[in-house]
């Protein structure tokens, strides 16, 4: 059986998902009108050469190929150039337009009609690019900035005080700040509603606030030291 003609969309995309690593489906849609290449088309997640064709010529076809973790790739013609065909990526579906922004699109390839090369290209030089575009909307998404107007929280500063005879004292407002002082030679009084370390071991009380603040500042904590207000 002779091997498919690969110049020919269809069996390029077929070819083209047997030869890409994992298990990749290939699907063909064939125009029947103008405006039949737009509701995937609207899809491709591109800025370069696959959206130029998109937006200047009439496509007659396209395909996609869909990998079993839902990576979708967009293939069609190279408008001109009767060797190569475009692969691009489509975007993930089901994600906040918000979560795109300023995130670099994984921009499309041109491929030989050769479906070994394409398969490397696409292995080594767009995937690679796809999957860390993917990366950082999806952090995007997981993390959305706050609603416009909302205040920024502050962050949390402990202020730690000295005192006339050494006395170091400091007021937790967190459970990770109350169990970084207390790990590092602060213990709680009452009196003082504060954690306290005395200063008889200068040396020692520099340590022990040495290594208060670098497990604090691990936490987002921020430390300031000053003393108290001269009594009148």
């Amino acid at each position: 059986m002779p091997d498919p003609d690969t110049r020919d969309l269809p069996a390029f995309a077929a070819a083209l998902a047997d030869r890409l690593p994992g298990s990749w489906t290939s699907e063909y849609h064939q125009h029947e009108e103008y405006d039949d290449q737009f509701p995937t088309a609207a899809q491709v997640w591109d800025m370069n050469l696959v959206s130029g064709a998109i937006a200047q010529y009439v496509l007659r076809h396209h395909a996609v190929l869909t990998h079993e973790d839902g990576t979708r790739l967009y293939l069609i013609d190279r408008p001109g150039h009767p060797g190569e065909h475009l692969a691009g990526a489509l975007a993930p579906p089901d994600i906040d337009p918000e979560a795109f922004r300023g995130v670099r699109e994984p921009d499309g390839i041109a491929v030989s009609t050769d479906v070994d090369m394409a398969a490397e290209d696409v292995h080594f030089d767009l995937l690679p690019r796809y999957a860390t575009a993917l990366a950082k909307v999806q952090h995007n998404a997981a993390h959305p900035p706050a609603p416009p107007g909302a205040p920024a929280p502050e962050p949390e500063t402990i202020v730690m005080t000295w005192y006339g005879d050494g006395l170091l004292a400091a007021k937790a407002t967190s459970q990770e700040a109350a169990k970084a002082l207390r790990e590092n030679g602060f213990t709680y009084d009452p009196a003082e509603h504060a954690f306290v370390l005395p200063g008889d071991d200068t040396a020692h009380q520099a340590r022990c606030v040495r290594n208060a603040g670098q497990q604090l500042d691990a936490h987002g904590i921020g430390v300031t030291l000053r003393h108290p207000p001269k009594q009148p």
